[in-house]
């Protein structure tokens, strides 16, 4: 057994400990063999494993979790989404940035609660998260900037931003940066190349700026650890410049009670859960600030 199967194995048992030993040996190796396979082929076992989990009968906040999990050990890519030519959907399930783990995992739990489980049910789910509206219509429409990636999707029920529901007013702070950093980093983004969609750029910039954004200091998350759930989507804010979230990952509740961040971190490193709670792996990161927080609905 390689790496990558013991990976996959040991991610379904933590997801799906109803399973019989037996139904394990049913899905092994078939279903969960990971060597470089296609994205369709990943995307077709992640739903397999779903299935014989029964995951599609638990909240969606526990299939983003065990989704998650199945991850686990994929390796990290930056700017897995910054492709040549015109705006399109990416799939990439073989290698992960912080923002494509989360919403890859969103993306399959949508479509395991809708039991719309192919490959082009899951690139319609993706394209529906990822884009404004749903719709792809030039490089201005994918949802670059965290914040108004959650505030998109909570106009259309995919889920709740709940920052200012789970923590008390006078702990939380407002995001006052403006948020700008594609703008005064053109020379990063071959696409802002082009003046029509600079400025589309610059004006999604200034509708995220012009509204009210709060986050908790990470100096409180502990204090606040218990209330938030498992499988939350967490967005971490930060001192860099115009932005207004630097990393994001999913929240996961450990056998001990206590709060982790499953995310994919860093170049060299791969999908993992924080080996300390959130709270501590916030405090070694001078650059990050404290937390935002959504949570999935469950899909109609």
């Amino acid at each position: 057994m390689n790496r990558r199967q013991f990976l996959s194995r040991t991610a379904l048992l933590a997801i799906a400990p109803a399973v019989s030993l037996a139904g394990m040996k049913a899905l092994a190796p078939s279903a969960l063999t990971l060597p470089e396979e296609t994205d369709e082929t990943i995307c077709r076992e992640k739903f397999s494993f779903a299935g014989t989990a029964g995951l599609e009968k638990r909240p969606i906040a526990e299939v983003i979790v065990g989704v998650g999990r199945s991850f686990i050990g994929t390796e990290y890519t930056e700017r897995s989404l910054e492709e040549p030519g015109p705006e399109h959907l990416v799939v990439n399930l073989r290698r992960l940035d912080c923002v494509t783990f989360y919403e890859n995992s969103l993306a399959l739990a949508r479509c395991i609660k809708m039991k719309k489980t192919t490959f082009d049910e899951y690139r319609a789910q993706l394209q529906c998260i990822r884009y404004r509206g749903g719709r792809i219509d030039g490089y201005a429409s994918r949802l670059h900037y965290t914040t108004d990636y959650w505030h998109d999707d909570e106009l259309r029920g995919i889920l709740k931003v709940v920052t200012k529901d789970l923590f008390k007013e006078k702990d939380l702070r407002r995001i006052h940066t403006p948020v700008n950093f594609m703008s005064t980093h053109r020379a990063l983004y071959a696409q802002l190349a082009d003046e029509t969609t600079f400025e589309a750029i610059k004006k999604c910039e200034d509708d995220i700026s012009s509204r009210e954004m709060f986050y908790l200091p990470k100096a409180h998350v502990q204090a606040y650890a218990g209330v938030i759930k498992n499988g939350s989507l967490i967005g971490i804010t930060t001192t860099i410049p115009g932005l207004d979230v630097s990393h994001t990952g999913i929240a996961v509740r450990m056998d001990d009670g206590s709060l982790h961040l499953m995310h994919a971190p860093d170049i060299g490193k791969k999908v993992q859960i924080t080996a300390v709670p959130l709270s501590e792996y916030l405090a070694r990161n001078p650059k990050q600030t404290g937390i935002i927080v959504a949570e999935a609905l469950e899909p109609q």
